[in-house]
């Protein structure tokens, strides 16, 4: 599907002058979903991508007989420095400028640069319900519901939130069964992530417990790698909120490179896992990896991914590999699943299992790279969803 957002908000802070940006590309049922950023150098254009990706992303998941109905796709962003101090103050400004399309249309949650416990704070001082709260509407029993999200937050499983490992496990999946299907599955596989948070922290564990020997992960210090294989516990159990790690607590073996040395440390399996247009037309060439698994937001630009595909770089495009943090909000909230952390992993590992098949088995018919594969699978749904909803 084509066309423009349907709602477009540009928004400058009072007090720092930063440009904060909101994107509505679609309403389903009166409702969107997608997450906020906050990073420097967040644009208009990024966020208006962003958007639409989340669009894309809840079309994927459409399941008739499932509870949850997606919803349509939004997303914020805010142009500022996260480590900045002032950065919760220029949160808690955007949000309260955002608060009547919270309360009624967007339901938000943690992106880039932001953890959900920022949000959560900000939206009880402004006197928000939650940062769900606008599909409150759709549910049929909605302190039931509440609760059971709840209960799920406050998961833990080895010292990580549920609500931080389904994201993870969801590309970990998605890497997995691209392998599979690859016929790369029976050979060592070595795997390389740039960015350590939430997304790529909880990947790699889940990708290390697979098997998978990673050999490299990037902060925005830099690259720390092994080429035996990194202790990715020992990584977790050191690094800050916002995925820095801590270099004291290395292990013998651990090497320290550059930033931009995360594209040249040899692997099969390439998952950016932070920031966007992190490849690009240059820098793709130095690649070597024959998978990429995009659990960052729109990291690969268009140009690149298209010599990516002509040497035949197969990439899991972002609104599949990324999918299963939204997912499992809705899943929980409408009662798919409960608050149940194997109840959970086995919603995501098959439910990613499904799609990432299905999108293979169509760029194999069709001879559509795989993005184009998922497109067509995405409209699909979406105009299902318009026929039912309207």
């Amino acid at each position: 599907m084509t066309g423009t957002a349907l709602l477009e908000v540009a928004w400058t802070d009072p007090v720092t002058g930063c440009r904060g940006y909101l994107v509505i590309d679609r309403l389903v049922r009166g409702v969107a979903s997608g997450g906020l950023r906050m990073r420097r150098g967040c644009s208009l254009f990024e966020v208006r991508g962003l958007a639409r990706g989340m669009t894309l992303k809840e079309g994927l998941n459409y399941d008739p007989d499932g509870r949850y109905i997606p919803l349509g796709g939004a997303k914020g962003g805010i142009d500022f420095d996260p480590y900045d101090e002032r950065a919760r103050d220029v949160v808690a400004r955007y949000l309260h400028a955002m608060r009547p399309l919270i309360e009624q249309y967007w339901t938000m949650g943690e992106d880039l640069g932001l953890r959900q416990d920022v949000i959560d704070g900000v939206i009880a001082e402004i006197g928000l319900l939650s940062p769900v709260q606008a599909i409150y509407p759709l549910l049929e029993d909605r302190e039931a519901a509440t609760a059971r999200l709840a209960e799920a937050f406050r998961i833990e499983v080895g010292g990580l939130g549920l609500d931080e490992l389904v994201g993870g496990l969801g590309v970990a999946q998605a890497t997995l069964t691209g392998l599979e299907l690859l016929g790369m599955d029976h050979q060592p596989n070595r795997v390389v992530l740039q960015g350590f948070g939430s997304m790529g922290g909880a990947t790699a564990r889940f990708l290390a417990d697979a098997g998978l020997r990673v050999v490299g992960v990037s902060d925005v210090r830099g690259v720390v790698a092994n080429p035996d294989g990194l202790d990715v516990e020992n990584l977790l159990r050191h690094r800050d909120r916002f995925g820095g790690i801590d270099r004291d607590n290395l292990k013998p073996g651990d090497r320290l490179l550059p930033p931009e040395a995360w594209l040249d440390v040899p692997a099969e399996v390439l998952v950016p896992a932070a920031i966007s247009y992190c490849v690009d037309a240059d820098n793709q060439a130095k690649i070597g990896a024959q998978l990429i698994v995009e659990a960052a937001n729109l990291p690969v630009t268009p140009d690149a991914e298209e010599l990516l595909d002509a040497r035949g770089i197969r990439v899991v495009p972002d609104f599949v590999a990324n999918s299963a943090t939204n997912s499992w909000w809705w899943w929980t909230l409408f009662g798919d699943v409960g608050a149940d952390a194997e109840e959970a992993f086995g919603k995501v590992r098959s439910r990613m299992r499904a799609l990432v098949t299905g999108m293979f088995e169509v760029a194999t018919l069709d001879g559509l790279s795989l993005r184009a594969a998922a497109l067509q699978l995405s409209e699909r749904n979406l105009e299902a969803i318009q026929a039912r909803f309207g």
